[in-house]
């Protein structure tokens, strides 16, 4: 989940990275008549905006609904990457609890386990560890659910915004 998060985070970071500067630089060569130096300003800088920003520049001899279309398309192409690994930390966030719940149905097997053999009562520790080992794997498994939910939201809302910027 953490090296997901990492990964994802240093991705979008670098995809996010000035955009409304990197528009303002291009419409201002744009408006001189500047092509190639607005290309150049778009090839400098990483991510999906800048690459739709030069695809859009490079398609400018096309009609109107054709240069639309070509940046369309390619955003189109460039969501799915900026989503890449995201249903990893979804599917973690949904199954960490549910382990964690197995943990504590297991744990409080063991103790019952216990507390039918014919010495059970008579050893409260052997009760205790089986409840001990229930309470860890629900405190676990949520711990990793809430640390991966947090991450995730935040990861999805700099993509939402980053396609907002694309848009």
């Amino acid at each position: 989940s953490v090296a997901v998060m990492i990964e994802r985070f240093i991705a979008i970071y670098k995809a996010s990275a000035d955009n409304e500067v990197l528009s303002e630089q291009v419409r201002e060569h744009l408006v001189a008549g500047r092509v190639n130096e607005a290309l150049a300003v778009c090839d400098e800088h990483p991510g999906p905006v800048s690459g739709l920003l030069a695809n859009g520049i490079r398609n400018r001899n096309l009609d109107s609904d054709s240069i639309e279309r070509a940046m369309e398309e390619l955003a189109l192409r460039e969501t799915p990457l900026l989503y890449r690994r995201l249903g990893v930390l979804d599917t973690i966030i949904t199954i960490a609890p549910l382990l964690g719940l197995l943990g504590t149905v297991t744990g409080m097997i063991k103790s019952f386990h216990v507390v039918g053999s014919a010495s059970g009562l008579n050893n409260p520790n052997a009760i205790t560890g089986g409840v001990a080992e229930a309470l860890l794997a629900t405190a676990t498994g949520l711990a990793i659910a809430i640390v991966t939910l947090v991450g995730y939201n935040y990861l999805t809302e700099k993509v939402k915004e980053i396609i907002a910027d694309m848009e």
